[in-house]
C-alpha cells in the first residue's frame, strides 16, 4: 500500500452465522469490498439499515476481524494480534450514543481516560486534555459534570476523549443520529474543523445526505458491496440509483432533478443552495 494510504481494504469480507428453521446459516455482512481510505481524506460511508456501512467501520477500528481479505490502518494488518493495539491509537472511533461513551462523572476526567490507559504521562495528559477540549469548543466545560450536558456538547465530549490519544484517523459511526438538528449542526462542524485544520483523517459513516455533500469523497454500500464512489457532486447526480437503493439525495439536488424532468436544462450535480440560485438566474 501506497505512504498516502491510511486505510487499505482487500476483498474484505465478514461473515456471521445465524439459527434459522433448517439449520445453522452463514450470512455475510460485507463481501469484497476493496476500498482505500487517503491520510488527510474526509471519506462518507452511506449505506441503508443492513447495508454493511457499520461492519466496515469496525473492521478499520479491530473491533472487528476479517472472516477473508485484509484491510491495513497505515500499514498494519489488523489480523495480527500484535498490531490490535496500535491500531486503535492510530485511529479512534466514536459511536452513535454519546452515553454510552462516559466514563467519569467530570468532563476533563472523561477526556484524560484515553490517555491514562496509554501511559502517558501526566503532564501531558493535562496538555493534551485542554488541547482536546479546546478543539471542540468545550474549555469552560471541563468541571461539568457529562450529564448534565445537551447530546451535541456530549458527542464533542467524546470526540475530545479520543483527540486526546492523537489519532491519525477518527471513525465517525452515526455520531449525530440521536441529536437534535442544532446538536447535528455543531458536531458536524467540529468534524469538518478537525479533519481541515488539523489534518486528521476522517471516515464517517452516516445516512444523513446534508453531511455527505460536505465530503471529499462519497462511498455507498449496499448488500455488503460498494455500489457507487466519487465525489459528492458525482454520486448525488445519480438521483434514480441512489433512490433505487432507498436513499435520499440533498434537497437542493432533488429539486434539480424534478426540474429537469419537467423540461428544464440544470446541471445535474448541483449541490447546495447557492449553486442552485446561480444555475436559475442564468436561465433565459
Amino acid at each position: 500500500m501506497s505512504r498516502e494510504d491510511m486505510i487499505k481494504c482487500e476483498k474484505l469480507s465478514f461473515k456471521y452465522t445465524t439459527d434459522e428453521e433448517n439449520g445453522v446459516v452463514e450470512k455475510y455482512a460485507i463481501k469484497d469490498i476493496d476500498l482505500t481510505v487517503k491520510k488527510g481524506e474526509f471519506l462518507v460511508v452511506l449505506g441503508h439499515n443492513g447495508s454493511g456501512k457499520s461492519t466496515v467501520a469496525k473492521h478499520m477500528n479491530a473491533l472487528l476481524i476479517p472472516s477473508s481479505g485484509t484491510i491495513y490502518v497505515d500499514g498494519l494488518d489488523t489480523k495480527n494480534e500484535e498490531n490490535v493495539w496500535t491500531v486503535r491509537s492510530k485511529a479512534g472511533m466514536v459511536f452513535q450514543n454519546p452515553d454510552n461513551q462516559m466514563v467519569a462523572t467530570i468532563v476533563e476526567e472523561d477526556v484524560a481516560f484515553g490517555p491514562e490507559n496509554l501511559g502517558i504521562d501526566p503532564k501531558e495528559i493535562r496538555k493534551r486534555v485542554d488541547e482536546s477540549l479546546e478543539k471542540v469548543g468545550m474549555s469552560e466545560y471541563k468541571r461539568h459534570a457529562p450529564h448534565l450536558l445537551s447530546g451535541g456538547q456530549k458527542q464533542r465530549v467524546a470526540i475530545a476523549g479520543i483527540l486526546a490519544m492523537q489519532p491519525e484517523c477518527i471513525i465517525f459511526d452515526e455520531p449525530t443520529a440521536m441529536l437534535d438538528p442544532s446538536g447535528r449542526r455543531e458536531v458536524l462542524e467540529n468534524i469538518k474543523e478537525i479533519n481541515k485544520e488539523h489534518g486528521i483523517t476522517v471516515v464517517l459513516i452516516t445516512h444523513y445526505m446534508d453531511e455527505a455533500a460536505q465530503a471529499d469523497r462519497v462511498v455507498v454500500i449496499d448488500g455488503g458491496s460498494v455500489v457507487l464512489e466519487g465525489k459528492p457532486k458525482q454520486v448525488f447526480s445519480n438521483v434514480e440509483k441512489m433512490k433505487s437503493l432507498g436513499l435520499d439525495v440533498p434537497q437542493v439536488t432533488e429539486i434539480v432533478y424534478e426540474l429537469n424532468k419537467k423540461g428544464f436544462n440544470l446541471d445535474k450535480e448541483i449541490l447546495n443552495v447557492d449553486e442552485m440560485v446561480d444555475a436559475l438566474c442564468q436561465l433565459k
